[in-house]
């Protein structure tokens, strides 16, 4: 192994190791690597004066941002949030309502819905949709959410692997496949041993189409959704199972409490926001009761005056403590209180964090900061239990569930802007049936266009999205908002690093590593123990990372083995999709952590069977609908 190749395989195993750590995000983790191969190749030519370096050319580092499968998961994105504007999943969930009654229908109806979205548009945003559907369905029967979402969210990922589009590493190899034969094809002018080599293979060329993943995806995504809609809802421990309804995540008469200043408490003439200082934040002073009862939302900049009454939200056991150091007294009528508390100024709603949220790694500082404090923080649950630490600490994960105070309308559009999914019961809001049928109509002109090559798939997306402008289904204020930034970000950084593998000659070596140690391994086994592998590190990185890196190795396997690339490639399609043992290995995971009151260790208890059998039913699909040796 050669300098150049070492430094590769050290920014590599660096990268893996970031992620798995989880300090920080990913797309900082793949800029960090794409930025550590810059370093590399300008100590190497500059510094070492060791000639030519082939890691990485700086003026062309950035060229990642502008490649086909960046802008196809982009454009992906933004359709997604078109559909959802033009009403199409809101009719569908419609027609779910009455399916409810009976568990097994309820469960397999949902997790089928999902898996068809999530084949035309993105997983998340399809689990997005139908989350709050779910949580009100399961409501109204008295049934634990705890029951349903794993299989919906198993289910939505599932489907993504049904089509070119329905999820990122499907986007990535099969772009990944087009260059690479490209690159073969080059190389076959000058070297008579990869001529051949193509030759034998029947001289493939292109990309995978859209429906190329389907034979394979297919049925593992049916073979799929049936185990967890029959079978793996059965696997979740009776212990783990949460009450139905998220209203038993906050009970707020828990959390509320109201109290009379007396003329001589220490807090008269401070302002609320010093208050809630002087407590430690322990305090949270959210309401202020006028003389006629009517409750409204004070300005943390307003003096306590004496007399006064107030709603806070404190926690039982900080609250005694607050009134002896304080003078505070408690008020009384607090039951009545509570029972008229969701008036026109003061509301609640709980919210779960989305991957797409402004909240994300962030504090309740903020939440302030883009609310300009007319949204309250009330508390904080984190896999179905409410936090007691100080608010003000809390770092946002996916997956939280927030409680939210603020005034009527203005707390429903905060919701909307930091992109929150909210959890209350909903009545769904079916758009213009005429624009449902049109939304439709383009999405599948652009997919036409795709399957009968008119135009790249990339290129057929962004005309979709034109109409959809034209015809106002998708306002310009919602052009970007469902793209998620960091997967964009991660792509364009990790692109070049997987291309410096190929580069430096670092995926012949492992091929070489592989072939020589596979003794009397079959060429399944190999293909099988690849696709281990990469649901293996999908379980911990991002699926997309994941595909980027497997994808070289992969086939310069095949190379060596003198077999097509197209089943190795596929094998990394399937497993890169495959993260279902822990909730950090896909979004979709995360995103139903705290509604459904999971622990980290209740995946794998519905995911390590339904990996096994993926396995076990995608390495002969993918051998009979892809051969190692076409023509033999």
């Amino acid at each position: 192994m050669n300098l150049e190749q070492g430094i590769v395989l050290g920014v590599i195993a660096m990268t893996f190791g970031l992620f798995a750590w989880g300090k920080w995000r990913y797309d900082v983790v793949a800029v960090i690597a794409l930025f550590s191969l810059v370093v590399g190749d300008v100590v190497l030519e500059k510094i070492l004066r060791r000639g030519e370096s082939n890691l990485i050319d700086p003026d062309h580092a950035l060229d990642g941002f502008g490649h086909a499968a960046v802008i196809t998961v982009a454009a992906v994105l933004v359709i997604s949030r078109a559909l959802r504007n033009s009403g199409v999943v809101d009719l569908i969930a419609r027609r779910l309502m009455p399916l409810a009654k009976n568990q097994l229908l309820h469960i397999t109806s949902l997790c089928v819905v999902a898996a068809v979205l999530s084949a035309f548009m993105n997983n998340v945003g399809a689990l997005a949709l139908l989350l709050p559907v779910a949580l009100k369905t399961a409501s109204e029967q008295n049934r634990s959410p705890t029951l349903i979402l794993m299989p919906l969210a198993f289910a939505s990922i599932l489907g993504g692997m049904v089509t070119m589009i329905g999820t990122p590493p499907n986007i990535i190899i099969s772009i990944f496949r087009e260059e690479y034969l490209k690159n073969l094809a080059e190389k076959a002018a000058t070297d008579s041993t990869v001529r051949d080599y193509l030759v034998s293979l029947g001289n493939p060329a292109g990309n995978f189409g859209m429906f190329d993943f389907s034979p394979v995806g297919g049925l593992v995504a049916l073979m799929g959704v049936a185990f967890v809609a029959l079978i793996g809802w059965r696997l979740i421990p009776k212990d783990a199972q949460k009450k139905s309804g998220t209203e038993e995540l906050f009970a707020l008469n828990e959390y509320i409490t109201e109290v009379r200043v007396p003329e001589d408490c220490k807090f008269v003439g401070k302002t609320l926001g010093e208050v809630e200082k002087e407590t430690g934040e322990k305090m949270m002073v959210f309401g202020f009761i006028r003389k006629d009862g009517k409750v409204i939302s004070p300005n943390r900049n307003n003096l306590v005056r004496a007399d006064a009454r107030y709603l806070v939200k404190v926690d039982p056991l900080d609250l005694q403590v607050i009134m002896d150091e304080s003078g505070l007294r408690l008020a009384k009528e607090l039951r009545a209180r509570m029972e008229s508390i969701e008036g026109d100024d003061v509301t609640f709603a709980e919210v779960l964090v989305t991957p797409s949220s402004h909240l994300l790694g962030r504090t309740r500082a903020e939440l302030r900061r883009r609310t300009s404090g007319s949204v309250v923080l009330m508390a904080v649950a984190r896999q179905g239990q409410p936090m007691r630490k100080r608010l003000g600490d809390i770092v946002f994960r996916v997956g939280d569930v927030l409680l939210l105070q603020g005034n009527g309308d203005d707390l429903k559009e905060h919701v909307v802007n930091l992109h929150l999914l909210p959890l209350a019961e909903r009545e769904l809001q079916v758009g213009i049936f005429s624009k449902v049928s049109v939304a439709v109509g383009i999405f599948g002109a652009a997919i036409a266009l795709s399957m009968f090559d008119v135009l790249p798939t990339t290129l057929a997306f962004l005309g979709a999205i034109i109409a959809y402008v034209f015809l106002g289904i998708l306002p310009m204020r919602d052009l970007y908002r469902q793209i998620d930034w960091p997967v964009i970000v991660l792509l364009g950084a990790m692109i070049p690093v997987s291309g410096a593998l190929q580069d430096t000659g670092l995926t012949d070596k492992i091929a070489d590593f592989v072939s020589n140690h596979k003794g009397s391994l079959p060429a399944w086994g190999i293909l099988a123990i690849l696709m281990v592998l990469t649901m293996t590190l999908s379980d911990v990185i991002n699926n997309a990372a994941t595909a980027l890196i497997m994808a070289p190795i992969g086939v310069g396997i095949a190379l060596q083995m003198g077999a097509s690339p197209d089943p190795f490639l596929m094998a990394v399609a399937v497993g890169a999709s495959c993260a279902f043992l822990t909730p950090i290995g896909h979004q979709c995971n995360a995103l139903i952590l705290g509604p459904g009151g999971y622990r980290f260790g209740d995946y794998w208890r519905m995911g390590l069977p339904l990996e096994v059998l993926i396995v076990a039913g995608s390495v002969p699909l993918i051998l009979y609908r892809f051969p190692l040796f076409p023509g033999t």
